[in-house]
């Protein structure tokens, strides 16, 4: 229910754009279709035969008198009655009616410098996609090279991985078609400002892919691994029907810089291929191909991100905390997000939290071990679980990247190491290949219980864990430095005071969370290209994005800078 029109065209101004929008419009979570469509007249004052048209703009759930929960709707109307209705409203200074303006994005055109060869985009997660989607609509003809597989493809190699623990590096949770969100929970709301409408551009993008309207207006729309791996491919196949082009398991590995300008790419380090322009868009996980870009002086800096656990608590839990009742039909699996200030200055919160989700095996190198929260589109798994997180910074790289570069022999590296821009990687693989010793590659899991006391998980209590990928039990602080330890410790004791229940014994924690979002920002002018030109640093990888809509958004930016510039 996105849009119902009576067939009857406006007798209005006919201006472009221009309807009347209503918010605060509430309704009973179980109404029926024609309930809304009723509640506008009502507001509005209008027979039903006087409204010429309507859709929902966005859709929100109020829980604050649970378990009496109500539809939030804000919609945008199209009426002969315009101005007797606004003239009334004003009168009454009702600030829930009033006009509005539709913002339409705008893709720009007109560049005019010529280009000898397509753009290339590297990567083909949600920023790859999307601007080599919107390249290829401007006539650009982009080429995209994925170092992993086909989405179909892909995810065969990926079930067989969580099955056996032998791991392609270059086709895993992290690389190949669709990028790390293709297993994920698909979340597609974002806090990014956006007034030319990039993200409703990114929105209806997908539902040309085949996502449901739905997502237009919900106000935390979701996907789901399963419908993802079909839109990420429709996505392709239109982007080859406009003249891009895909080729996979084409690793770049190299670079060719002539006069500061980008000139040549190597794919899997034996074939060059010409290009004036190279989208970057390479996902937060590719170290191997930042560390290529620092060897060649591509501008780049450390920055903050997040690690932690996962942890898993029974949905019917977290339903009856944020519903008040354990199941609702018209809402299926319910949510939460949590945030809390330590004593000790860190900050812990929740992240990418899966309602009737999965934790799973997010690995993409051998001998490290990092894990992530997935979800099917009905959110059916018996639990829910989300990242429990705490900030780290370059100063905590420092101290703790050091260690393990020392451990690894590099003590050159470990020396420089507050100079080196790849130091948060550093800091991660330290936690990562402790967490892969632990039981040779499984998941080492624990009870919050056990990891209160300091003690090994010898049984899991009510909660089982919903696991993709092989497990062990365990003990996690035998991972984490004695801060971040101690933090996640006393933030999920907190936590406990706003979800009851949070903080059980036989909640289970699951580590490590360690690929919240980029440990690198690689820099950027006004243009949208680093400090050579011709290359455009995109997407959560180069540190300008945090989920799936934030880096399809940002592809759309990119696309706009080369679009503005060149023409084919």
């Amino acid at each position: 229910m996105v849009e119902r029109s009576s067939g009857r065209k406006s007798c209005g101004q006919g201006r472009e754009n221009i309807m009347i929008r209503i918010s605060q419009l509430k309704l009973p979570v179980d109404h029926t279709p024609d309930a809304l469509e009723k509640k506008i007249c009502q507001q509005l004052k209008i027979k039903k035969e006087e409204l010429s048209s309507w859709k929902i703009v966005r859709r929100s759930l109020d829980a604050r008198k649970k378990p009496d929960l109500k539809f939030v709707y804000v919609v945008d109307v199209d009426t002969p009655k315009e101005r007797k209705i606004l003239h009334r409203m004003q009168k009454v200074n009702d600030k829930n009616i009033m006009l509005t303006n539709k913002t339409e994005y705008q893709f720009p055109t007109g560049g005019t410098e010529k280009l000898k060869q397509p753009p290339v985009v590297i990567g083909s997660g949600p920023a790859g996609l999307l601007c080599a989607w919107a390249l290829a609509k401007a006539g650009l003809r982009p080429v995209v090279y994925e170092r992993g597989e086909k989405a179909s493809e892909r995810k065969k190699t990926v079930d067989q991985y969580w099955k056996d623990g032998i791991l392609d590096p270059n086709s895993n949770v992290q690389f190949g078609e669709g990028g790390a969100g293709t297993f994920s929970d698909g979340k597609l709301n974002t806090l990014v400002k956006d007034p030319v409408g990039r993200h409703r551009k990114v929105l209806e993008i997908f539902v040309q892919g085949g996502a449901p309207d739905h997502i237009l207006y919900e106000q935390k729309p979701h996907l789901g691994t399963d419908q993802l791996i079909g839109i990420v491919t429709s996505l392709r196949e239109q982007i080859e029907q406009m003249g891009g082009r895909f080729c996979f398991t084409k690793q770049v590995t190299d670079l060719d810089i002539c006069d500061g300008k980008i000139c040549r790419i190597q794919l899997n380090r034996n074939e060059w291929i010409e290009t004036q322009v190279c989208i970057a868009a390479v996902g937060h996980s590719a170290r191997d191909t930042f560390s290529m870009l620092k060897r060649h002086g591509i501008y780049m800096e450390a920055k903050s991100f997040a690690v932690g656990v996962r942890i898993e608590h029974p949905q019917k839990m977290i339903n009856l905390s944020q519903y008040g009742q354990p199941k609702v039909k018209e809402l299926g699996a319910a949510s939460y997000k949590l945030t809390h200030q330590l004593e000790n200055g860190r900050g812990i919160y929740s992240f990418c939290m899966c309602p009737g989700g999965y934790v799973v095996d997010a690995s993409s190198e051998k001998g490290y071990l990092a894990v992530n929260g997935m979800s099917y589109q009905a959110r059916d798994s018996r639990n829910a679980n989300s990242a429990m997180i705490v900030t780290v910074s370059p100063q905590d790289y420092v101290t703790y990247g050091m260690k393990y570069l020392q451990q690894m022999g590099e003590d050159a590296l470990a020396a420089e190491l507050d100079q080196n821009p790849l130091a948060g990687i550093f800091f991660q693989r330290d936690l990562e290949q402790k967490a892969y010793q632990l039981h040779e590659g499984r998941i080492p899991v624990q009870t919050y219980g056990d990891f209160h006391e300091r003690k090994e998980t010898k049984a899991f209590g009510e909660v089982e864990p919903c696991i993709r990928g092989r497990y062990a039990m365990s003990n996690l602080r035998e991972i984490f430095p004695d801060f971040l330890a101690e933090s996640l410790d006393l933030g999920i004791a907190a936590c406990g005071r706003k979800i009851h229940g949070f903080d059980r014994p036989d909640a289970i924690l699951s580590g490590v969370e360690s690929r919240t979002s980029s440990p690198v920002r690689i820099s950027r002018n006004e243009q949208m290209e680093s400090n050579v030109r011709g290359f455009y640093p995109c997407g959560e990888g180069a540190g300008y994005a945090g989920g799936i809509t934030s880096a399809a958004m940002d592809g759309l930016r990119v696309a706009e800078a080369v679009c503005k510039k060149y023409c084919l």
